[in-house]
């Protein structure tokens, strides 16, 4: 009997999407080919220089250069605890922070610790790529929350109270959202989290955007607006975002004490501690001022509200304004069924692989985000291709027949 090559588990895991997007796009610009590329939700920027100097002084400390705890360097848990209060305003202790490998590291630990098999997660659709496939790895079912563009991408209390079941565990709450740039109110914030507190739900929070939100959307972190929550809370963040450091990889964990103990001793098998120079870098990040995101903070709003005008502005593409993060999730279901070029697309994904071979854009398409009829464009790339970019898109979609 011929067994498997490869695991069931791991058979069942998709690639990223969003990177596969962003690898295609820079193998054919690698070959010649002009594209450019909306995929990736990476800021444009280089990481401000006195994070690299930390980078540079630790790589000297020969501290730095042993094991350190897998749990994350003391003092940046202590700044990290610090930078919680400061920015939301949620008190917490140094032992309630795990860094670690990036956000992607942090989703993991989160659901693997809190979720046993058949454990029911409730999953707000659009939803970044990465969350279905931590679920499931920990064993959970994932419940979808489908919002569209009539609400904002917003889902309100009575369809969560809808999709829940006596299975239903966790609430994945996320604002400002990747994929959709939707951000609650304060007001909103408060209802969902005291509708987890009364259904006696965890809420698992990702608060990787908190820093980017536009004109009058603000930031609330449902753990500081509903204290009632009180140890059925984890927040996931880190400083890839706010501080131009995709590639560091340092985020973490901030939960209960028993949460946090069980993911550190996850972590302590599975990678050990972060580097211990990019914790340096995280170190000078976290305890620094905040005047390299308010740049480019102005930069994305900038292009966000170019990229949204120009959208709109194509027939058949309707983009409700994002407020947060750096994406537009326009829809792009009228044009579905046109002809292109001798090519009629039936899913946005088929549509976008034809703008990607045609018009040299790269574009994901909604499927990645568990809603078909969708495109997500990173607005964090420099202006002049942002223009020229969404030019393009105007100009192939226009032939639509």
């Amino acid at each position: 009997m011929t067994r498997p090559r490869i695991s069931a588990r791991i058979s069942a895991i998709s690639e990223s999407a969003t990177l596969a997007v962003d690898a295609k796009a820079k193998a054919m610009k690698a070959a010649g080919r002009p594209v450019i590329g909306f995929g990736a939700g990476e800021p444009d920027f280089a990481t401000p220089g006195y994070i690299v100097e930390a980078a540079v002084e630790a790589c000297r400390n020969p501290r730095f250069h042993k094991y350190t705890p897998a749990g994350g360097l003391p003092e940046l848990k202590q700044a990290v605890a610090d930078k919680t209060l400061r920015d939301s305003g949620y008190r917490v202790d140094a032992s309630q922070v795990l860094i670690t490998n990036g956000g992607k590291q942090a989703v993991y630990e989160a659901f693997a610790t809190l979720l046993d098999p058949g454990d029911e997660v409730l999953v707000v659709a659009p939803y970044w790529t990465t969350y279905p496939e931590a679920i499931k790895l920990a064993g959970g079912v994932q419940v979808d929350v489908v919002t569209d563009e009539t609400t904002g991408y917003l889902a309100s209390v009575e369809q969560l109270e809808a999709a829940r079941t006596d299975r239903t565990k966790v609430l994945l709450f996320v604002s400002p959202s990747n994929p959709t740039g939707a951000v609650h109110t304060p007001e909103q914030v408060a209802e969902i989290g005291r509708w987890a507190v009364e259904h006696d739900l965890w809420v698992v929070t990702d608060e990787i955007y908190e820093h980017l939100t536009y004109g009058d959307a603000t930031f609330a972190s449902i753990a500081t607006v509903v204290p009632e929550l009180g140890d059925k809370v984890v927040v996931l963040n880190g400083v890839a975002k706010t501080y131009a450091m995709t590639g560091w990889r340092v985020g973490w964990l901030i939960g209960p004490k028993d949460v946090v103990k069980a993911a550190s001793n996850l972590q302590s098998h599975a990678t050990s501690n972060v580097s211990n120079v990019a914790q340096a870098a995280a170190l000078a990040a976290v305890t620094g001022d905040l005047s390299a995101v308010a740049e480019m903070r102005g930069a994305f709003d900038r292009r966000r509200r170019t990229m949204v005008r120009m959208l709109n502005e194509i027939p058949g593409v309707l983009c409700p304004e994002p407020l947060g993060a750096f994406y537009a999730y326009p829809s792009v279901k009228a044009l579905l069924g046109r002809e292109f070029g001798g090519r009629r697309p039936a899913t946005s994904a088929e549509l976008a692989e034809i703008i990607l071979e045609e018009a040299e854009v790269a574009v994901v398409p909604g499927e990645a985000f568990g809603t078909p009829g969708y495109f997500r464009l990173s607005y964090a790339l420099g202006d002049d291709d942002l223009a020229e970019g969404v030019s393009r898109l105007a100009k192939f979609l226009g032939q639509a027949g």
